[in-house]
């Protein structure tokens, strides 16, 4: 993600200090626990122009649940400011740089999974797909039931096991049917999921990031 920022011309500063975003305590209902964390990382980005995360889920939570949690606090200025800030790296791409052409080359049959973070939190539909088609040697296939979920949800995944690998293998099978090579997001929690249900299984279908898939072959 950081070379593909500088090759758009980004100064790109990794903060190594950087940890959560809050949203695992703040799931588990653990509010207070969630907002030491939150005010770490308002600490560590703050003073930059843009925040991009190669992860929807930590956009939306950013976005959407930063406001309640300091809600009348002497933060609430700053929270206000950061989830302006604050970008999935598709969308940064396309809606903010305005680039979708990064002469990437990649060669075989993809299906692209919609996380549920990126399209119901953040409203990303469009985006990546927009970079996915300029991909050269890349055929994207759209696969049955896209936009449902793949059964991870943090600890959903742990609480309801089996209701989760089941979602997990619907989203396989429906990814294998298109004759994909490979599965990409832009969510690595879902890929995370996604992939050590497909090792398991010993499947052929390798999943990615949609910033390898734009960071390959140059």
């Amino acid at each position: 993600m950081v070379r593909i920022l500088e090759k758009a011309g980004c100064t790109v500063q990794y903060n190594t200090d950087q940890t959560c975003c809050g949203q695992p305590a703040f799931n588990a209902g653990f509010q207070e626990d969630a907002k030491e964390v939150c005010l770490k990382f308002l600490t560590d980005f703050s003073g930059t122009d843009y925040i991009v995360t190669p992860s929807a889920s930590c956009t939306g939570f950013v976005r959407n649940y930063y406001p309640g949690l300091f809600v009348d606090s002497s933060f609430h200025k700053e929270v206000k400011a950061v989830g302006k800030r604050i970008f999935e790296f598709s969308d940064f791409l396309v809606n903010v740089l305005q680039l979708e052409n990064f002469n990437a080359r990649l060669t075989g049959k993809a299906t692209y999974h919609d996380s549920c973070s990126a399209l119901r939190e953040c409203k990303i539909k469009t985006e990546p797909r927009k970079l996915l088609s300029h991909v050269t040697g890349l055929e994207l296939i759209e696969m049955d039931d896209v936009e449902t979920c793949c059964g991870f949800g943090g600890s959903f995944a742990v609480k309801f096991e089996s209701i989760s690998l089941a979602m997990a293998d619907q989203k396989v099978n429906h990814a294998l049917k298109t004759g994909a090579k490979y599965l990409i997001s832009t969510d690595l929690s879902c890929l995370m999921h996604l992939d050590g249900y497909i090792r398991h299984k010993g499947l052929p279908l390798k999943t990615l990031h949609i910033a390898d898939v734009l960071s390959s072959g140059w």
